[in-house]
């Protein structure tokens, strides 16, 4: 698209068409190495003595093309290819200053050689050294990462190139720029630039060259979770300060992308149409760029203390500047104890935690005997105890419970034995069966109904566990089942009775799996009472089945 217009017709006059001055072919004037776009510069200055190098290879097809007008007919391909190779360099000072140095290689350029009316126009051929370009700029306003950012700068070309091969002008050209940009909400960048190139006048083809009004604009957008993949359009362009027309205007779009493979090091490429037909508008463009680059350290303090976040032990917090690293940016805490002094009822004595803030950060009460219960609450402050609720018990041993069933020994009535709580002193602590050296003991009375042998149901549990003790204790050879009664009606009557009894239990008990070798039945009758016969409740006592140990199994000599 980049075309230079030739009079109409195949013959043309020599004067219409001849150059006079060099040309700078190629358009494209790449950012400084660290900038965000291709070919806008940003404004910031990335880092405080930090140098940015990138290698970018330009490619334009087409940048020079003659023309037919009006018929807009291909007259010839001056320049079809140019490749330019750019090795640049900047370095950032105080995150404020950049100086660049830009140096530009035609590597490759190729063309017909057309003659159009008469004028041959020579098609380069060799490699190029271009015009060296050399750069500054300084920050004006706003950081790296403000929305909003303003430098001014300028690029200084020096005559380096040979003028006759489409790479340089022959004379030292300048371009003073107002750069704007910023970072939006750290997932969008833009830049936008635009300056006054200035320059000698010259003509190529009937068209005039010379200073012209240069513009760029760009936006990236980060992706990724790490913002380390950018992607976005820019457009830029030329345009002559008088006599003004389409092709004597340059207007390019590019789509960038551009990807930091490691900390240090991006790589870009990007790709777009020409947009006007100006000398030196190719009708495609691709670029190609690898940079070493050091993304900015970011400078912040969340906590406003005066101690940056990269310094700040405690950035979400105001602190004070302390020597040691791990308190650095904390809030202060006088007697180190790990309580801030705000919260620290003692900051001057080491304490400890307590949810009480009377007590926060204070020394732990007095315990003397190490037991958790302090001196001034321990009704025992020498001697290991337990909490208790009764301030006199409290932080004392605790009263031995030997069978562990709850109930202290000094109530306990079975100390060896766990059993229920019981009102009856007697019965207290212990279960319904037990064993003592010479009996199975029963805290319950087998109940029979009146005057007769049947055994209540009621009495079933009791005797399903007198069985359980006979079953589990086998060192236990013979019992005897005794059976008593009162003394109302005739010894004889409750001779008999007391037997039938006794036998009753016996057959419940072998019933229930106990061996009857193992039992023997005997009646009493009213003859051994335990209790007086004289008062309801002593005849109530008397009215009883007692099982005796009469033989146990011999413990074998050890």
């Amino acid at each position: 698209m980049g075309v230079v217009v030739a009079a109409a017709g195949t013959t043309i006059a020599a004067p219409a068409l001849a150059q006079n001055g060099g040309l700078a072919l190629d358009r494209f004037e790449p950012a400084p190495a660290g900038d965000r776009m291709f070919g806008v510069p940003s404004p910031y200055a990335a880092g405080e003595l930090t140098p940015h190098v990138m290698l970018l290879g330009d490619y334009a097809h087409d940048p020079l093309v003659l023309q037919r007008v009006p018929s807009d007919t291909n007259a010839g391909t001056v320049v079809g290819s140019q490749l330019y190779l750019n090795l640049d360099a900047a370095l950032s000072l105080w995150n404020r200053i950049l100086v660049d140095v830009d140096v530009p290689v035609a590597v490759y350029q190729s063309g017909a050689s057309p003659t159009v009316g008469g004028e041959s126009f020579a098609s380069p051929s060799a490699a190029q050294f271009g015009d060296l370009r050399l750069g500054a700029r300084v920050r004006l306003f706003g950081e790296y990462h403000n929305p909003f950012q303003i430098a001014v700068g300028a690029y200084v070309w020096l005559p380096t190139a040979n003028k006759n091969s489409y790479v340089g002008t022959g004379d030292v050209r300048a371009l003073p720029q107002l750069i704007l940009g910023g970072r939006i909400a750290e997932h969008v960048v833009w830049s936008a630039a635009a300056g006054v190139e200035l320059q000698k006048s010259s003509t190529f083809g009937g068209i005039e060259q010379g200073s012209m009004v240069r513009w760029g604009a760009g936006v990236g957008f980060l992706l990724l979770d790490n913002r380390h993949l950018q992607v976005g359009p820019e457009a830029s362009g030329e345009l002559v300060l008088r006599d003004v027309q389409r092709r004597s205007t340059n207007a390019e779009l590019l789509v960038d992308l551009r990807y930091r493979v490691v900390d240090n090091v991006e790589i870009a490429a990007g790709a777009g149409p020409g947009l006007a037909s100006g000398i030196g508008t190719p009708d495609f463009r691709a670029l190609l760029s690898v940079a070493y680059t050091p993304e900015p350290r970011i400078a912040r303090d969340r906590d406003r203390d005066g101690i940056l976040d990269d310094r700040d032990a405690c950035p979400d917090v105001k602190g004070v500047v302390d020597a040691d690293p791990k308190k650095n940016g904390c809030p202060p805490d006088r007697d180190q104890d790990g309580i801030v002094d705000d919260a620290d009822a003692c900051p001057d004595v080491k304490g400890v935690v307590d949810a009480d803030p009377k007590k926060n950060g204070c020394p732990p009460p007095a315990d003397a005997d190490g037991d958790g219960i302090p001196d001034e609450v321990d009704a025992c402050p020498d001697v290991k105890g337990v909490a208790d609720p009764d301030p006199k018990k409290n932080g004392c041993p605790a009263p031995a419970d030997t069978d562990g069933d709850g109930i202290v020994d000094a109530e306990d009535a079975c100390p060896t034995q766990k059993g229920p709580r019981s009102a009856d002193p007697q019965k207290n602590g212990c279960s319904i069966v037990r064993v003592t050296a010479n009996a199975v003991v029963i805290t319950e009375q087998v109940q029979f109904e009146t005057d007769n042998a049947t055994i209540k149901p009621a009495s079933d549990a009791l005797l399903d566990a007198v069985a359980s003790v006979l079953a589990a204790q086998d060192e236990i050879v013979r019992v005897e089942v005794q059976g008593h009664t009162d003394s109302k009606g005739t010894p004889a009557h409750n001779k008999h009775l007391s037997q039938a009894r006794a036998e009753a239990v016996m057959k419940a008990l072998v019933a229930r799996g106990i061996a009857a070798g193992r039992l023997v039945a005997k009646g009493f009758g009213q003859d051994v009472p335990i209790a007086d016969n004289g008062t309801d409740a002593g005849r109530q006592q008397n009215r009883r089945v007692q099982f005796a140990i009469l033989q146990r199994k011999e413990t074998p000599a050890p």
